[in-house]
C-alpha cells in the first residue's frame, strides 16, 4: 500500500488486552481493516485507501477486486463524522472508474450519497459526495436514480457553496442531469437560473465553462429562455463575448446565445441594445474556427423564424455569412452554408446572396469535406428554387460541371440537392440547352435506395427530358430501366415524379418503345386502376407512352385517333391482352414462319445509311447478307417510274460493291444495323394518291376518292354475299411464304380485307392531311371514322352545322359514307 497505518491507543485498564501497534504495506490488509469496530481504525484505513486510489485507475481496480466497495458503502453513512468523511472521499475518486460505477449502481448507493449533501455535513463531504454523483450522472440509469431520489435540489443549493470545488462538482452533475427533459423542467422550477448565472462570474474558468454548458442545454426550452432574459442573462453572455480574456468561453457562450435568438422577443431586444450588430461583427472578425462555426449556427437557429429573418436581413447578415464562407475552416464553411439555406426563406436575402454567395458555394461543391459539399448543395438548391436569376448565376459561376460531379457523392443529401439545383436550372430553356452530360450521371441516383434521392433524380429527368438529345443520352446510358423501376415505389412523391419523367421521356418513338419493352405500360395501367396510387401524371404518362408507340397502342387499345399519325415503322400485330408486351419488329422478323395472323408493316421510308450497299438492299426482307443479283433487282425496282437513279448513273461505290466477292459483301452487311424493309409500293401509293386527291376541293370528296383508291389497290369492291369467296387469307399466306417471314409490308397485299384496307386508308390519309381515326372491331373487322360537315338544309344558306362522324365503306360500296350509329354503319362494323 506504501502507507503505514499505526494504531495508537490510551493505556487500557488492567482488565483490557494490551494495545497493539499495527502496520501494513498491503492493500488487502487495509481493506480488511474496513470491517473494524473501532472508529480510529476505520478512519485511518479509509484515509490510506483514499491515498492509494488517488494514484491511478489501476489501484481503483485493485481495490474493487479486493472487495473494498461494499464495506466502504456501509461507512458512507457511519455515525462518526471522520469515518463518514474519509469514506465518501474514497467513493468520490473511485467513482471515476466505469467498473466501480457499475457496482455502485447495483448497490444503489445514490440515496446514501445524496444524504451527504445535507447542510450540516462538512464542506469536504459536500465536495466528494457531489464528485461521486457527478461521475455517476454520466450513466442514464444513475441520472434517473439521482433525480427520483431528490438529488437535484441539494445540488442546486450547493451552487452557492463557498468552496469552488463543491460548485464545480455540483454544476457538473447538474449538467449531466439536465440532458433529460424532466431534470430541465425541475431546474427551472427550483429556481436554479440565478445561481447558475452567478457561476458565470466565477474566477475559475472550469466553473464558468460548466455553467455555460448547462445553459446551452436548458436554454433549448423556451420557458428557460424567458427566465434567462428576465434575469439579465443575455447581458452576462455578451459580457463574456466582449472580454478577450474569456475567449476559451466564447464557443459555449455563443451556443447559449444561439438558443436565445430563436425567440423573436429576444432577437428584438438584442437588436435594440446593439447586441446583434456586435455579435455579427464578432463573428466576422474572430479567427477562432469554433467561434465562427457557432456564430453561424446561432444565425441558423434564429433564421427559422420569419420575423427573425427580417431582422437579420436588416442587419445585413448576408455580408457576415459570405465572409464566413471564405474562412479556412470546414466546420465554419458548412455552418455558414446552412445559415444561408435558412435565410433563403427571405426573398430579399435570397437575392442578396446571389451576387457574391453563389460563386463561393459553387467552389465548395469541389471540397474534399463531405459535410461542406452537402451544405453547399443544400444552400444552392434553396437559392435557385423559384429564382431564375440565381439559377443563371450558378451557370455563370461555371457550376454545371461541379453539380454533375456531385451526383456521385457519398452523401444522399448532397446528391438530392445537386439534382434539385440542376432541375431548377433546367426550368429556363437557355440554361437547359447548356447542360450536357447530366443523364449519364443521373443513372446512379435513380438506382439509389434513398427515396429523397430517387424523387429528386426523377424530377431532374423530367426537367431535362424535354430535349431529344437528353432523352437519347438517358436511353443509351441505360437510365430508362431504373426509371421504370421507380414506378413501383411505395413512396407517393417518388412514384409521382417517376410518372412525370416517363411522360416526358415518352415524347419520341424510340424512347417510348423502349419504355414499353421495360414494362412501363403495364405498371402505369396498374397504377391508374388504383385510386390510392394514381397521380396527376400517371394517366398522362400512359397516354403519352401509347401515343408515341402507336403499334402498341393499336394492338392493345384497338383505336388510333386522328391525332395519332402513323409513321414509318408502324406494324399491326393484331389485338393483344393488357400486360402482353409486343416484341420489336426486328425480333418478330426473325421468327420462324407460323400460322398466326400476319404482322402488317408500314414503311415507305428509304433507309438513310452512309454505305450505298444498304440502299441497294432496301427491298430485301430482314437479312443483312444478300446476293449481288438481289441487290441489282432492288436497284431496278427503285429506279422505275423515275424515282431512283438510272443504271448508267449509279455511283461509283455501287459498282464497286457489285464487283466485290460474295464473302466480302456478307461481311459488310453483317456490320450494318438492322433496318425494316422499304416498301416501295406503299411509297408509290402515297405519291399517286397525293396527285389524285389533294387537288379535290372538299374533305368529303377527298375521303370518297381515297376510299376508292384504297379499295382498288386491295382487291376492289366485294359483294356482301360473296365475302366468303374473297380468298385474302391464302393470298397473305403466299406472301409470307415468299418472304419467309411473318411480317408483310402492306404494299404487297393485293387482296385485303377490312383491317388491311382500314389501315392503308389511315396511313395514306395521315400522309396527305385527311383527319381520320382507325378502329378495330371483332372478327377481323376494322374501319375508319371521319368527321364531315353536312350540307345546309335545302332552302337555308349560311347555316354552320356541327361536324358529324361517318364510317367509310372500303369493302362493299367503296366511298359510301355511313353516319355513325346508323343501322348501315352498325351492319358494316359488326356483321
Amino acid at each position: 500500500m506504501g502507507k503505514k497505518v499505526k494504531k495508537e491507543v490510551e493505556p487500557p485498564p488492567k482488565d483490557v488486552f494490551d494495545p497493539l501497534s499495527i502496520e501494513s504495506k498491503k492493500a488487502a490488509t487495509v481493506v480488511l481493516m474496513l470491517n473494524s469496530p473501532e472508529e480510529e481504525v476505520l478512519a485511518k484505513a479509509c484515509d490510506a485507501i483514499y491515498k492509494f486510489a488517488s494514484k491511478g485507475d489501476e489501484n481503483k481496480v485493485t481495490l474493487l477486486s479486493l472487495g473494498a466497495v461494499e464495506p466502504l458503502f456501509k461507512l458512507v453513512s457511519h455515525e462518526d463524522p471522520l469515518v463518514r468523511r474519509n469514506a465518501i472521499m474514497v467513493f468520490g475518486i473511485m467513482a471515476s472508474n466505469n467498473d466501480v460505477r457499475k457496482l455502485l449502481r447495483e448497490l444503489d448507493v445514490t440515496n446514501s450519497v445524496i444524504a451527504r449533501l445535507a447542510p450540516e455535513e462538512d464542506i469536504v463531504v459536500h465536495e466528494f459526495a457531489s464528485l461521486c454523483l457527478a461521475h455517476m450522472a454520466v450513466e442514464y440509469t444513475s441520472k434517473v436514480q439521482i433525480f427520483e431520489q431528490g438529488g437535484l435540489e441539494p445540488l442546486i443549493r450547493l451552487l452557492s457553496s463557498p468552496d469552488p470545488d463543491v460548485k464545480k462538482n455540483s454544476v457538473e452533475c447538474i449538467y449531466h442531469l439536465v440532458q433529460d427533459f424532466q431534470s430541465r423542467a425541475a431546474v427551472r422550477e427550483l429556481n436554479a437560473i440565478p445561481a447558475l448565472l452567478e457561476l458565470l462570474k466565477s474566477e475559475y474558468p472550469v466553473v464558468q465553462l460548466l455553467a455555460l454548458k448547462t445553459f446551452g442545454v436548458i436554454s433549448n426550452d423556451r420557458e428557460t429562455r424567458i427566465i434567462l432574459r428576465e434575469n439579465l442573462g443575455l447581458e452576462h453572455l455578451f459580457k463574456i463575448l466582449e472580454t478577450k480574456e474569456f475567449n476559451d468561453l466564447h464557443v459555449e457562450a455563443l451556443a447559449v446565445v444561439a438558443n436565445c435568438l430563436e425567440d423573436v422577443d429576444t432577437m428584438q431586444l438584442i437588436q435594440q441594445t446593439g447586441g446583434l450588430k456586435k455579435l455579427l461583427s464578432f463573428a466576422e472578425m474572430t479567427t477562432i474556427p469554433d467561434i465562427q462555426k457557432n456564430a453561424a449556427k446561432a444565425i441558423t437557429k434564429a433564421a427559422y423564424d420569419p420575423e427573425n429573418r427580417k431582422i437579420l436581413h436588416e442587419e445585413e447578415i448576408e455580408k457576415c455569412l459570405i465572409t464566413l464562407l471564405g474562412t479556412d475552416n470546414d466546420g465554419a464553411k458548412a455552418a455558414a452554408s446552412q445559415a444561408i439555406s435558412a435565410m433563403c426563406e427571405n426573398l430579399a436575402s435570397k437575392d442578396a446572396f446571389g451576387i457574391q454567395g453563389i460563386p463561393q458555394l459553387v467552389q465548395l461543391l469541389s471540397s474534399e469535406n463531405e459535410e461542406v459539399k452537402e451544405a453547399a448543395a443544400i444552400a444552392l438548391a434553396n437559392l435557385t428554387t423559384g429564382s431564375p436569376s440565381n439559377a443563371s448565376a450558378v451557370a455563370e459561376a461555371e457550376g454545371i460541371e461541379p453539380l454533375i460531379n456531385v451526383l456521385s457523392a457519398k452523401r444522399d443529401g448532397t446528391v438530392a440537392n445537386a439534382a434539385a439545383v440542376l432541375t431548377n436550372m433546367a426550368m429556363q430553356e437557355p440554361l437547359r440547352l447548356s447542360i450536357h452530360g447530366v443523364m449519364n450521371a443521373i443513372v446512379e441516383p435513380l438506382q439509389s435506395t434513398n427515396s429523397l434521392v430517387q424523387s429528386k433524380a426523377a424530377l431532374t429527368v423530367a426537367a431535362l427530358g424535354c430535349d431529344a438529345d437528353a432523352r437519347t443520352e438517358l436511353r443509351i446510358a441505360s437510365g430508362l430501366e431504373p426509371l421504370v423501376k421507380l414506378l413501383h415505389s411505395k413512396n407517393d412523391e417518388v412514384r409521382r415524379n417517376a410518372c412525370w419523367a416517363v411522360m416526358v421521356c415518352a415524347s419520341d418513338e424510340l424512347t417510348a418503345v423502349e419504355l414499353c419493352r421495360l414494362g412501363a405500360l403495364d405498371i402505369l395501367e396498374e397504377i391508374n386502376l388504383s385510386t390510392g396510387r394514381k397521380n396527376n401524371f400517371s394517366e398522362g404518362a400512359l397516354d403519352k407512352l401509347l401515343d408515341n408507340n402507336l403499334s402498341q397502342k393499336y394492338s392493345q387499345m384497338g383505336y388510333l385517333s386522328s391525332s395519332n399519325i402513323i409513321t414509318d415503322g408502324f406494324y399491326d400485330y393484331g389485338q393483344v391482352k393488357p400486360g402482353v408486351k409486343l416484341l420489336s419488329l426486328e425480333e418478330l422478323s426473325i421468327q420462324e414462319l407460323n400460322d398466326h395472323r400476319a404482322i402488317i408493316l408500314v414503311n415507305a421510308k428509304l433507309p438513310e445509311v452512309s454505305l450505298s450497299a444498304e440502299d441497294k438492299s432496301q427491298d430485301l426482307y430482314y437479312g443483312r447478307t444478300t446476293s449481288s443479283s438481289s441487290i441489282r433487282k432492288s436497284s431496278k425496282e427503285r429506279t422505275r417510274k423515275g424515282k431512283g437513279k438510272k443504271e448508267e448513273d449509279k455511283p461509283k461505290e455501287e459498282e464497286e460493291l457489285q464487283t466485290m466477292p460474295k464473302v466480302q459483301q456478307e461481311v459488310i452487311f453483317e456490320k450494318l444495323p438492322w433496318l425494316p424493309p422499304f416498301d416501295s409500293i406503299l411509297l408509290d401509293y402515297i405519291i399517286d394518291a397525293s396527285k389524285i386527291i389533294l387537288p379535290l376541293t372538299t374533305t368529303k370528296e377527298q375521303v370518297v376518292a381515297l376510299a376508292l383508291f384504297v379499295a382498288d389497290k386491295m382487291g376492289g369492291p366485294i359483294e356482301r354475299d360473296k365475302l366468303h369467296e374473297f380468298s385474302w387469307e391464302l393470298h397473305i399466306s403466299e406472301i409470307e411464304f415468299e418472304l419467309k417471314c411473318n411480317v408483310v409490308p402492306i404494299g404487297k397485299i393485293k387482296k385485303g380485307t377490312f383491317y388491311h384496307r382500314a389501315l392503308l386508308f389511315k396511313v395514306i390519309a395521315d400522309r396527305i392531311g385527311i383527319g381520320c381515326s382507325l378502329v378495330r372491331g371483332e372478327y377481323g373487322r376494322a374501319w375508319n371514322e371521319v368527321k364531315l360537315v353536312d350540307d345546309s338544309p335545302q332552302g337555308i344558306t349560311g347555316l354552320l352545322l356541327p361536324p358529324q362522324m361517318y364510317i367509310v365503306d372500303l369493302m362493299y360500296q367503296p366511298g359510301c359514307l355511313m353516319k355513325q350509329g346508323s343501322a348501315e354503319a352498325d351492319h358494316y362494323q359488326r356483321i
